[in-house]
């Protein structure tokens, strides 16, 4: 049981100490109903009044004509993508060609050493090799 009493005494702890710091002064919603309808300072900034939001989203449909700015922002925006996907593409068409490249290499060195192990498995050492042996025509 002697727990809950620890508990429950750092508990009360806790809410005395944030009932007097000034922190929780400038947290709580001031109490006047006056100021809501009313605001002032930067609170004037950041809300607008029903009748301009209604007309900014009235003004601003889906089908409403966009800015030159906002024209030029996506233009932008997708000559961007473009460009990224344009280089992704240069970039794994290099790759494909290097690694074409390099296999056929390996197989070109493949086919020139069988040929000269079947060259020399058939050279009797009496004539020239058959492939050179040939007359033009």
């Amino acid at each position: 049981m002697s727990w809950t009493y620890a508990s429950l005494l750092a508990l009360l702890g806790v809410l005395l100490a944030l009932s007097l710091s000034p922190e929780a002064d400038s947290a709580a919603v001031p109490s006047s109903t006056g100021s809501a309808k009313d605001p002032k300072g930067p609170m004037k900034r950041i809300f607008m009044k029903e009748a301009d939001a209604s007309n900014f989203f009235r003004r601003r449909s889906r089908r409403a004509v966009k800015s030159q700015d906002e024209i030029n922002a996506e233009h932008r925006q997708v000559l961007a993508a473009d460009e990224r996907k344009r280089e992704f593409h240069e970039e794994k068409r290099n790759e494909f060609e290097s690694y074409a490249e390099e296999e056929n290499d390996e197989q070109d060195e493949r086919t020139r050493e069988s040929t000269e192990q079947w060259r020399e498995f058939h050279y009797d050492g009496m004539h020239p090799p058959h492939e050179y042996n040939r007359h033009s025509i």
